[in-house]
């Protein structure tokens, strides 16, 4: 290379620095702050779980419900409190579940209060949480940051979803039910469909809202058509094997889904604009934003044919 060329290599490379190296560095204490965030979200929302498991021995011991139901109540609060991060869904999950069935009237009034106000922090810090695991996936899934790795070391943060016995979410009609759809080809691959957020990229299953007068299989086999084109019978899916709820912030207020999984298996790996087919290699190893999280974790039971035939939640 000729001293010329050289130069003007130097220089673009040193203009190239001096513009993005501002950004790069910008970028990357974002990063670092909305990591602090999240992490600092589950400590509160940790502390406020905890609290409510020393309330529901509380309950549990005012001798105000029944011997199964005392029992029942203190296995929930004690597996609740010693399941680890990846059984700890599932595990609060059945304790707002146990607290929901409670009769309200029967106890002390201040413990009542009490227990409303426990379970109304825990509503608190888990939106206070997903909102900081929002924004730090939002900036994490980006190109640039992808392929730099600006996030360096630092774990990517995981949405927290249970069952929420609060009054504002409680009612079933404040969740939207939708049906969604494992597609399976004769090679065990999935079919995703890319996500319509530019802002945060990700890769969802078919699917879509239950219309009037539909029950989850007829919506399941009415969006696979309509996103795919491909075309199923109902008694030929199977489940539902799982069930997802998801309370994502918007201006209008927090929208509550509830969604079902099915598993629909097509004889061949249909055309599909957009699509993508991923092997079970692939979704255990990508860094892409996939819903329903847990993808990855389940479908070996579900393609198998092992599945028992319970709904089990997944996030």
């Amino acid at each position: 290379m000729d001293p010329h060329s050289l130069v003007v290599l130097l220089v673009v490379v040193l203009g190239a620095a001096l513009v993005s190296g501002p950004w790069l560095l910008g970028t990357a204490n974002r990063l670092d702050r909305l990591h602090v965030r999240t992490d600092a979200a589950w400590a509160g929302l940790d502390a406020a779980l905890a609290r409510r498991a020393v309330v529901t021995r509380a309950v549990a011991a005012t001798g105000t419900v029944s011997t199964s139901c005392v029992a029942a109540l203190r296995a929930a609060a004690d597996r609740a409190e010693l399941a680890g991060r990846d059984d700890r869904e599932a595990a609060e999950s059945d304790l707002s579940r146990l607290l929901g069935d409670l009769d309200r009237a029967t106890m002390p009034a201040a413990l009542a209060e009490e227990l409303a106000d426990a379970e109304q922090r825990v509503v608190l810090a888990r939106r206070v949480h997903n909102d900081a695991v929002r924004d730090t996936l939002s900036l994490r899934t980006r190109r640039l940051v992808r392929w730099l790795r600006l996030a360096g070391t630092a774990a990517q943060p995981h949405y927290f979803e249970i069952a929420e016995p609060a009054p504002d979410v409680a009612s079933a009609t404040s969740w939207r039910r939708s049906a969604r759809i494992v597609v399976a080809d004769p090679a065990g691959r999935v079919l995703l469909l890319p996500g319509a957020d530019p802002e945060q990229p990700f890769w969802c299953t078919p699917g879509g809202s239950v219309e009037a007068g539909e029950d989850l299989r007829a919506t399941a086999v009415r969006e696979l058509r309509e996103d795919t084109g491909v075309r199923a019978s109902p008694d030929r899916l199977v489940g539902p094997a799982w069930r997802r709820r998801v309370s994502v912030p918007s201006a209008e207020g927090p929208q509550h889904s509830e969604e079902w999984f099915f598993l629909a298996r097509i004889g061949r790996a249909d055309t599909v604009d957009g699509h993508r087919w991923w092997t079970q290699r692939e979704l255990r190893a990508t860094s892409e934003l996939i819903y329903p999280e847990q993808l990855a974790e389940y479908l070996p039971t579900l393609l198998d044919g092992t599945w028992d035939g319970t709904t089990r939640p997944i996030r």
